[in-house]
This record gives C-alpha cells, structure tokens and sequence, in this order.
C-alpha cells in the first residue's frame, strides 16, 4: 500500500522506551513528523535522529512532535535513546504492524535480515492527514528536511 499527500494517516498504538503507550491520535491538534528508520545504533540512522535531535527547536516551534519509529525492541531503543540523548520518543514496531501499514518496509534487507523499517517521512497534519511523504529504497540517504520543513512553514 502507497500512502501519499491526502490521504488519513493510518492510526497506531506502539510502545516507547519507557514502556508507555503512544498513540497517534495522542497528537490531535498538532502536527507530527512520523520518521521511520532501519537500525538503532547505525551510522546513518544515528546521524539523521541526532540532527533531528540538535533542530528538535525548530520542529516545536512549528506546532510539531517528531517521533521517530523502527523495528528494534523496546530495551535497544532506550538505550540508543539514552546514549544519543534523544529528546523525543522512539517507538517500538517489533511487529511490523506500523512500518507495513505506512508501506515503509523492508521485506528483504541487508545480511539476510528480513522485515525491516524503511527509512522514510511523513508529515501529518493537526487533523491526520498526510501533508508530505518520503520513502526512501536506498537506506544510505535521508528524507528531504528542507522539504518537510518547507511544507510544515505552510502549514497553519
């Protein structure tokens, strides 16, 4: 399934690293900026969540919440969290669930691992519809920020 501008974000409920319940419609009236990575502790996937991170002000300012979502299990997401000092969720789509319903999955992907998260963006608005949509094939390459950044300014 290929998500794109226009259309209802699908809904999720999936677990932070503090083991709480986030769910998507939790950010009613706010924009949310979903990022769906590959790995934890991967130089590319480190490098994009630490950017995110050091511009996290920038996003808040724009009425937006970043929450950045992967396969991983709950226990190495809080600790690529807290080793990275990430300063917003990062949720657990051990299932696959998320990652398959937004089509950003992998389902072959390097050294044999199967069922891994595509890196990708997407931009839902206060009233949760896809505004901007990223997916990306090569994993070596990150979203277009400038872009979602852009699309965010004309969001009101």
């Amino acid at each position: 399934m290929n998500l794109k501008i226009g259309d209802k974000a699908p809904s999720f409920t999936l677990r932070a690293t503090d083991k709480s319940e986030v769910n998507l419609s939790d950010y009613k009236g706010k924009n949310v900026l979903v990022l769906f990575f590959p790995l934890a502790f991967t130089g590319v996937c480190t490098a994009e969540l630490c950017d995110i991170r050091d511009q996290l002000a920038s996003y808040t300012s724009l009425n937006t919440e970043v929450l950045a979502i992967s396969v991983d299990s709950l226990f190495t997401l809080e600790r690529f969290k807290a080793d990275q000092g990430y300063n917003f969720p990062l949720l657990s789509d051990f299932n696959k669930e998320v990652s398959r319903a937004y089509g950003a999955l992998y389902e072959d992907f390097v050294l044999d691992m199967k069922g891994v998260s595509k890196r990708s963006a997407f931009l839902i608005d206060k009233e949760g519809t896809i505004k901007y949509a990223e997916i990306l094939d090569n994993a070596a390459e990150l979203p277009n920020f400038a872009k979602i950044k852009e699309t965010l300014g004309s969001l009101s």
